[in-house]
């Protein structure tokens, strides 16, 4: 410690005999795209209530339709596939896992020899994105015996090809038929794209820009809701509950976002960091990725906020701190000590107070409960670790040194922020965080490490070229060049099958039997789903003026109030 302290003093004393600006690598990201126009905002009480109120009808009725033991296997797996898709499952979550349970417990794969393409496709989706093992051998019939290709002819039904796609996206390792399914069909549809107009070819197009199972759940339920018209016209209470309970969410999370933007206008008047991405309701959108129920209200609120620091400490880091401040700076959050600021220049001060403060003044916010404090400080020693990866990305960059592969994963899966952000995700969560999921977690489970090479490597690839023109910056298509000696387009193929197999590892971890709950799950899953969001084209957060701004829209400033 005694050389540290002596180090830094060295560097401000340094800093102090210099009266030149240091060169700083500022990025200049553009500007919000919203200024204040989610500060006005008010929340209409009675409004809620009457959908709340509205709500009521619909839903009985349709708890009756998923229970009604006269419904058919195939209109029963319909019914709870677009009550899945409308996000609606949490209002149902008990009946839908009974009935599923005797379904599946009574399913005789041989019964799908007649089944065409779609409904089997359809039954798969269900059992799977409700953690069955539903077997891929039922998918073997649409081959050719003797080529051993997928039959021509299935490329006809287009519906069953689309279901047939997303389908294969909820593969696991050991299952070639997948594999070969997820190339057949993209193949396909792209083709097939070409030659269709109206609804149809819309949900082609958008099954292959978005696939469901790598979409932002509660805009991929906006969607189905204004796209799939014939798969939920059959039930009136369906689309009467959708539409209402879209209206009640928007309220809930138009009031969300109003608090958090007048959190973040009075804490960016404060730190004065003109540098950092002014991003909040993007970053509210992301979140909103984690967990739509109405009750993780202060979940959502608190991991935006923490979001909202890191991406102030990504920038510091990244965007703005020399290598000299950026030691000082890691220095003192290791420290967590208000006393630390003495130690730290007089640009990076501001940050400092700010994010010691805005974590006590979260801490003081919370119930008092063991499980609370228990995974609040696992957050806090995560954005500890945080620092110290963003200070070694940056002495890379300093140095010009290109680590190898291995080496950067180390510190690349830290800097992804996932570890820190599921684990943030927790810590509003409430009484399902138990000790026995926080063990769990804390063994860094191989789901939580798959959420995290995803957001890493997917993100490198879509970045990569751009970072290297603002600065010599070791990325992970660099490190992999630099240590297979391969080309820049073999890097980017390897590390995007990389990025393939983790998805897999995440699907083969949502399957049942589960260590912990699906709602516990459910951050570590979407956060892997909102960088394909994000990075799948560009870097749509740091230019959210495509995918986020549309988005925003979609959420926010569009209504059925007039249909419901």
């Amino acid at each position: 410690m005694a050389t540290i302290d002596h180090q830094t003093n060295t560097i401000l004393q340094a800093n102090a005999q210099s009266t030149k600006e240091p060169v700083r690598p500022l990025a200049n990201f553009p500007p919000s795209i919203w200024g204040d126009r989610f500060l006005s905002f008010s929340l209409d009480n009675s409004q809620l209530e009457a959908y709340g109120k509205a709500m009521e009808e619909p839903r009985e009725q349709l708890r009756k339709s998923i229970l009604n033991p006269n419904v058919d296997l195939n209109e029963k797996l319909s019914l709870i596939y677009s009550v899945y898709r409308l996000g609606l499952t949490y209002l149902f979550s008990k009946e839908i896992d009974g009935q599923l349970d005797t379904l599946f417990n009574h399913l005789n794969l041989e019964s799908y020899h007649d089944v065409d393409l779609y409904t089997t496709s359809i039954h798969f989706q269900v059992f799977r994105l409700f953690g069955y093992k539903f077997s891929c051998d039922v998918f073997n019939k649409f081959k050719d015996c003797s080529s051993g290709e997928f039959k021509e002819d299935i490329s006809k039904d287009v519906r069953g090809m689309i279901s047939f796609y997303e389908s294969a996206q909820l593969r696991t390792k050991g299952e070639p038929i997948l594999d070969e399914a997820n190339i057949f069909t993209e193949t396909k549809l792209k083709a097939l794209k070409k030659t269709l107009d109206g609804t149809l070819a819309w949900q082609v197009k958008h099954a292959l820009d978005r696939p469901l199972h790598r979409g932002h759940p509660m805009v991929e339920a906006r969607l189905y809701l204004l796209h799939f018209e014939d798969e939920i016209s059959r039930y009136d209470s369906l689309v009467t509950l959708a539409k209402v309970h879209f209206n009640y969410l928007q309220l809930l999370q138009k009031e969300e976002l109003q608090i958090l933007s007048k959190w973040w206008k009075d804490l960016y008047s404060q730190v004065k960091t003109s540098y950092v991405r002014d991003r909040i309701p993007e970053l509210y959108v992301w979140i909103l990725a984690l967990f739509l129920e109405p009750y993780y209200s202060q979940a959502r609120i608190i991991t935006t906020k923490i979001i909202q620091l890191v991406l102030m400490l990504d920038d510091t880091y990244d965007a703005y701190a020399t290598i000299e401040e950026s030691r000082l700076l890691t220095h003192a959050i290791n420290r967590w000590d208000i006393n630390a600021t003495s130690q730290l220049p007089e640009s990076i001060k501001p940050f400092y107070e700010i994010l010691l403060r805005e974590f006590d003044e979260l801490h003081k916010q919370l119930p008092q409960q063991e499980m609370t404090n228990t995974v609040f400080e696992a957050s806090k020693k995560s954005f500890q670790e945080l620092a110290r990866a963003y200070l070694q990305e940056a002495e890379w960059r300093h140095s010009g040194d290109v680590p190898s592969f291995e080496e950067y994963m180390r510190t690349g899966l830290i800097s992804s922020t996932h570890d820190l952000l599921s684990s943030s995700a927790w810590i509003g969560m409430g009484k399902i965080v138990t000790q026995e999921a926080f063990t769990w977690y804390q063994t860094h489970p191989k789901i939580l490490t798959a959420s995290e090479i995803i957001a890493r490597l997917h993100d490198d690839v879509m970045t990569f070229e751009y970072e290297r023109e603002r600065a010599a910056t070791a990325t992970g298509v660099d490190s992999y060049m630099k240590t297979f000696g391969v080309s820049e387009k073999v890097a980017i193929e390897a590390v995007v099958e990389i990025v393939e197999n983790a998805w897999k590892d995440i699907n083969e971890g949502c399957l049942k039997p589960r260590e912990v709950p699906m709602d516990l799950l459910a951050p570590i899953v979407n956060l892997a789903r909102m960088i394909d969001v994000a990075y799948k084209f560009d870097d749509g957060f740091t230019f959210p003026e495509t995918t986020f701004k549309e988005y925003i829209t979609l959420l926010f400033f569009e209504s059925d109030s007039d249909k419901a």
